[in-house]
């Protein structure tokens, strides 16, 4: 991802490597993979990763981890200022084996900083080391944050859900699903958990949040982001992203 680093990340004897990228507005990384774990880190700019099981939004000052071998393409909304960290294998025990977006701690930020600066090949004694040491406990404290949107293998439901995610909206109903793909209300729900994980009503919800982050991002007004993912008021988008996320809108993607 930048600066010839293919070759490097996974080469460099290390267990943990760093580095700096920069991207422009719509920077699309084809699909890929690495043998290393990555901890991607923006500072600006929102990261959309996209596998064949879903797909993840990680907006300003938050991270997302991407586990060894996972094939996934990666979107650049806006313009992004990126840190990422790689993880030998035999570094990450216990992470988790697919992609999630996760908080990032004032410490973990700070460490992040700290070891972009480092050497590739830094010592292997002393503070270097330590610091690297410290990221790797770190790495198993990060909060797991609800920016994933996860889609299912049936082919039917798969296009209907990624026909609702060119236009999504909080007032498509189960009953009007189930009608398109002439199933019972009872099926249709077991089957949308069974593949996705989430009721279709929380599946509804990340679709709509993960609309509407990007734009946020690019300081768009919450009240024509509310309008137009079909919201009734801006107030109902709020009170929908704070039950979520924990904050609203603006204080959400507010610089830290």
């Amino acid at each position: 991802m930048g600066r010839n680093e293919t070759t490097l990340r996974e080469d460099v004897p290390r267990p943990v490597i760093a580095f700096g990228s920069e991207y422009p507005d719509g920077h699309v990384i084809a699909p890929h993979h690495h043998r290393r774990g990555q901890l991607l880190h923006g500072s600006t700019g929102v990261v959309l990763a996209t596998t064949r099981h879903g797909t993840w939004m990680m907006p300003p000052q938050r991270g997302m981890w991407i586990p060894p071998g996972v094939v996934h393409e990666v979107q650049m909304l806006g313009e992004v200022r990126m840190r990422s960290l790689y993880f030998a294998p035999e570094a990450i025990h216990g992470m988790p084996e697919r992609c999630q977006v996760v908080g990032i701690s004032a410490l973990m930020a700070s460490l992040l900083a700290e070891a972009v600066a480092l050497p590739a090949e830094y010592e292997l004694e002393g503070r270097d080391e330590a610091l690297m040491t410290l990221i790797q406990h770190e790495m198993r404290h990060l909060p797991s944050l609800p920016l994933s949107l996860p889609l299912p293998a049936s082919p039917a439901l798969a296009a209907r859900c990624r026909r609702f995610l060119r236009s999504p909206t909080p007032h498509d109903t189960i009953d009007g699903w189930c009608e398109a793909l002439g199933l019972s209300r009872r099926s249709f729900t077991r089957l949308f958990r069974r593949e996705t994980g989430l009721s279709f009503v929380a599946w509804r919800q990340q679709a709509c949040l993960m609309a509407a982050l990007p734009r946020l991002a690019a300081g768009q007004p919450v009240t024509t982001i509310a309008i137009d993912l079909g919201y009734d008021n801006p107030a109902a988008f709020t009170t929908m992203f704070k039950r979520v996320l924990g904050a609203s809108p603006r204080a959400y993607l507010r610089v830290s």
